[in-house]
């Protein structure tokens, strides 16, 4: 009987043991129930909040138009082994939305990913979604083609007709956003409406009410969205808004315990934070390069993060200003030359600086850094000379560079009102009388630089503050004002008066002219130039002036020699020294604008990427504006070389930087 019992026994125990196995198997193999990701602010705390915790942003700006693609995952390593837990970048709306309704999200554009890289390089990310953005970017963001479809467009402001533009493109832009969100699994930790609105003349609350409201609606209710203005009351009284929360920004020459009390007197309770602390700054075609002092950005850093503070260095990176998308600053007209090097702790090409070595060691003394080596900086080689052929006068290029034909008109118009918006348009008309004697030829509206040629010849140059160039010429001969949009303003009211071209009326010996046929010339189509016949060109070297100051504007182009080795193509700079003033291509990549007569910047930084691997060829075109060394002692020949060169010494000598620009500059 006993035994009996104690097989019952040893059989209901087996029984057990086999029901508790069970389910002990089952509940580990039951899906993971993942902790809902939030991020968010803790008013009472002074602090942010990520997955409940307390958290603290350090950040760097990197801006991903500026940046070849190509190099997007080498730039945010270096970032995140610099100690950066996050970064803050634009998005630039003129890159996204070519035209009404035509939208690019592919290479430089492809914003997905490069939330999607900033995400697998551990880096959160503050998206600054604009509409308007500044940055010294062409039209601080904005499409040039709302100055077509609304002329009398009033920007920022709720005007209803620039509020119709931002509604679809936002609708747009967040339907593209929302998925990257933190709370949906994404980096993107923090959302800014706006940028430093307060800067602004308009001060108008209803359309950043709107901002809130719209993205809300798109994003949900939870989404942390900001504003960012000036250490200034009278610039947080203006940019701040209901539903944002309202940050600074403010350099090494500032207080930060002066700017952070700022920021307390309209978020009294909530984290410090200081969106843009600047590593550098920008530069200007015609002044010094800026140069940052090390040891005040260290100690400030320092203080700022001793003080619990938040905050985004502006920039990390600056990147490059490629093809027409540098932007100006006004009053007075300032273009931005092509490199945004920034000074920053890497520079244009990525490396790495002084300015890194010393803000990684401030960081390490409030976190831990990441236990990886600093990525190398990219290699560059020096090409060598590369002898450039002179291919043809513009004159001759306009049937491949305006292969649609003149505009006609009866006076000049600017160029959005023809569909065109960057880079050169030529304005031509015909000469119905003599002019043996020099007869002034004026125009207030040159938007932003003109070369001035009868039949060809070059006479003179016109701008904003140079109006008249004396001309002579005969009945029946061709009259052309070759324009160059030098980037539009991204700052202060004048943003609102954007056109380029040739905005207003051109008088000939105090005559109005009329009757013009308008080219607008699309560079991209020069590789196609040197393929044709050369037969069918009328002119075999370029004109001078009078005064041999200058050449009529010619295409140039040259092969580049590039080894054929696994090692190459590399990073290189161009070199473009005698020449004077003109625009630079790559096989078909517009580098950007170079003018080293004048600088600072003096060499184009070219990425290995734009070139063609081996054995297949790389071209070289030049379109210069000016004079080019070919007839002269020099040969016709530019440099290929591995040493950037952006602090020229034909730069404009100031005891003072930028004595012109108002002390609240936006980015």
């Amino acid at each position: 009987m006993t035994q009996k019992i104690n097989m019952a026994s040893h059989t209901i125990n087996t029984i057990l043991n086999s029901i508790l196995i069970l389910n002990i198997l089952f509940i580990t193999h039951l899906p993971k129930v993942q902790t809902a990701k939030t991020f968010g602010i803790d008013f009472k705390n002074n602090t942010f909040l990520k997955d409940g915790a307390p958290f603290r942003y350090i950040s760097g700006s990197m801006h991903y138009s500026r940046v070849h693609p190509d190099y997007w995952e080498d730039r945010l390593l270096k970032m995140k082994v610099a100690g950066l837990n996050a970064l803050q970048t634009y998005v630039p709306w003129n890159v996204h939305e070519l035209e009404p309704g035509l939208y690019n999200w592919e290479g430089s554009s492809n914003l997905e990913r490069f939330l999607t890289l900033a995400q697998k390089s551990d880096l959160l990310v503050l998206l600054r979604l604009g509409p308007y953005i500044c940055g010294e970017w062409e039209f601080g963001g904005f499409p040039a083609w709302i100055l077509k479809e609304e002329p009398k467009i009033v920007l920022r402001t709720s005007d209803n007709a620039y509020l119709r533009w931002v509604d679809k493109w936002f609708t747009v832009l967040l339907s593209k956003v929302k998925p990257f969100l933190y709370e949906n699994g994404g980096p993107v930790i923090m959302v800014q409406i706006e940028n430093e609105y307060g800067s602004y003349f308009a001060c108008d609350g209803i359309y950043m009410e709107y901002l809130v409201n719209k993205v809300k609606s798109e994003l949900g209710e939870n989404v942390t969205l900001y504003t960012t203005d000036g250490c200034g009351f009278q610039y947080l009284k203006c940019g701040q808004v209901d539903g944002a929360y309202a940050t600074v920004d403010f350099g090494p020459e500032d207080d930060p315990d002066e700017c952070f009390s700022l920021q307390k007197f309209y978020e009294q309770f909530g984290p410090m934070v200081n969106s843009e602390y600047y590593t550098g700054w920008l530069d200007h075609w015609g002044f010094p390069h800026f140069k940052g002092d090390t040891n005040n950005i260290s100690k400030n850093l320092d203080k700022m993060l001793s003080m619990g503070a938040n905050l985004n260095m502006y920039m990390f990176i600056g990147g490059t200003n490629f093809g027409f998308m540098n932007g100006a600053n006004s009053p007075p007209f300032q273009p931005v030359p092509t490199s945004y090097d920034y000074d920053a702790p890497l520079n244009e090409a990525g490396d790495i600086t002084p300015n890194y070595y010393a803000i990684r060691d401030i960081i390490s003394k409030y976190q831990k850094l990441p236990e990886i080596p600093i990525p190398p900086n990219t290699n560059k080689t020096g090409y060598g000379n590369i002898s450039m052929e002179f291919v043809c006068i513009i004159q001759d290029a306009l049937p491949f560079l305006s292969p649609g034909g003149p505009v006609l008109s009866s006076y000049p118009v600017p160029m959005e009102k023809i569909g065109f918006y960057a880079g050169f348009i030529l304005y031509r008309f015909i000469l119905t009388a003599e002019y043996a004697n020099p007869t002034p030829l004026q125009s207030k509206g040159i938007r932003d630089r003109a070369v001035v040629m009868v039949n060809d010849v070059p006479f003179g140059l016109m701008d904003r503050k140079n109006t008249i160039v004396n001309i002579t010429g005969i009945s029946g001969q061709t009259v052309d004002i070759l324009v160059e949009n030098q980037g539009r303003i991204g700052f202060s009211t004048n943003m609102n008066f954007n056109n380029k071209g040739v905005i207003g009326n051109v008088t000939l010996n105090g005559n109005i002219v009329m009757d013009w046929q308008i080219f607008p010339l699309n560079l991209g189509n020069i590789p196609n130039i040197t393929r044709a016949s050369k037969k069918q060109f009328k002119t075999k070297k370029p004109f001078r002036s009078a005064d041999s100051q200058l050449m009529t504007p010619s295409i140039y182009s040259g092969s580049v020699a590039i080894p054929d080795s696994p090692f190459h193509p590399q990073d290189t700079y161009l070199d473009p020294r005698p020449w004077k003033k003109g625009q630079a291509m790559v096989n078909n990549f517009n580098l950007g604008r170079y003018w080293p007569s004048v600088g600072p910047q003096v060499t184009l930084y070219i990425p290995k990427p734009v070139f063609n691997k081996p054995p297949a060829l790389n071209h070289l075109f030049l379109l210069e504006l000016e004079n080019a060394p070919c007839l002269e002692k020099f040969s016709c020949q530019v440099i290929l070389t591995d040493t950037p060169f952006i602090d020229g010494p034909n730069a404009l000598k100031r005891n003072i930087a930028y004595p012109d620009l108002p002390k609240q500059m936006v980015h």
